[in-house]
């Protein structure tokens, strides 16, 4: 099956949902993120689906959400395909792997952090830029990324927004192992196959198990996040920062206090 930017095959036990726009880095519309939703929720209600694999088509794995769409429907409540997406990769009941090479951008990044396997090739690229645009994390980034890997490690790549390699990916524990470049979803796979492998119900309530304490406060940090990242899209700073990020200028927020 296929929405024309994403596509979705399952075979063996297993669901890919690829990301299919590589002439624009597999940036995310709309359109993707809803079609995402709907794949997802397809591969939770099969029976025959045991887990759940998310990878880009093309040379990079996800750079972000696509700006101008973005600026059209920006993601303010909780009906946007984007928070959608968001609570459905946090309620997910079955075990979700990716895997990344090349850009991680954004969302491309905070996803990792719902994913119960997650793999890097050795190109990949991670970045966090949400203060960089004057907004905030999503995702629960706010809530996972520091239970993770402490506040400081968190604040460093939260509050700096700059890339980072799949290495410190790996010590943040965004990730489960890094792999040589375009072998990423060779790993994914295989990892796959080991979960298809074993039984659906005791899987499933294993991963409930180790989430249990989690859900809550994780869709409570998703809600939080949104109703400051709506306000922030309103503020003159994003207004720069946007501007500036059209205009291929760096942005200048002296001016704001």
């Amino acid at each position: 099956m296929s929405n024309g930017t994403i596509d979705y095959q399952q075979q063996h036990g297993i669901a890919e949902i690829r990301l299919n726009r590589p002439d624009k880095r597999n940036a995310l519309t709309q359109a993707m993120y809803q079609a995402i939703v709907g794949y997802l929720r397809e591969a939770e209600s099969n029976p025959d689906v045991r887990c759940v694999i998310f990878v880009g088509e093309g040379e990079h794995f996800c750079a972000g959400n696509d700006l101008g769409d973005f600026l059209n429907s920006p993601p303010i409540d909780e009906q946007s395909p984007v928070i959608q997406l968001l609570f459905a990769l946090a309620q997910a009941k079955k075990p979700l792997i990716a895997a990344v090479e090349g850009f991680a951008v954004g969302i491309g990044t905070t996803l990792l952090l719902h994913c119960d396997f997650a793999y890097a090739g050795s190109d990949a690229k991670f970045s966090l830029p949400f203060v960089n645009l004057a907004l905030v994390p999503e995702a629960a980034s706010s809530l996972l990324l520091p239970k993770l890997s402490g506040y400081t490690r968190a604040a460093e790549l939260l509050l700096l927004g700059e890339s980072f390699s799949p290495e410190k990916a790996l010590q943040a524990g965004l990730l489960t192992q890094t792999t040589p470049r375009a072998e990423a979803l060779t790993m994914a796979r295989e990892t796959a196959a080991k979960l298809a492998a074993k039984p659906p119900a005791a899987l499933r309530a294993s991963k409930a198990l180790m989430k249990r304490t989690m859900l809550a406060p994780v869709e409570e940090s998703i809600r939080a996040e949104v109703d400051v990242f709506a306000k922030c899209l309103q503020s003159p700073e994003a207004k720069e920062a946007f501007q500036a990020f059209l205009e291929k200028r760096p942005p200048n927020f002296s001016q704001f206090r």
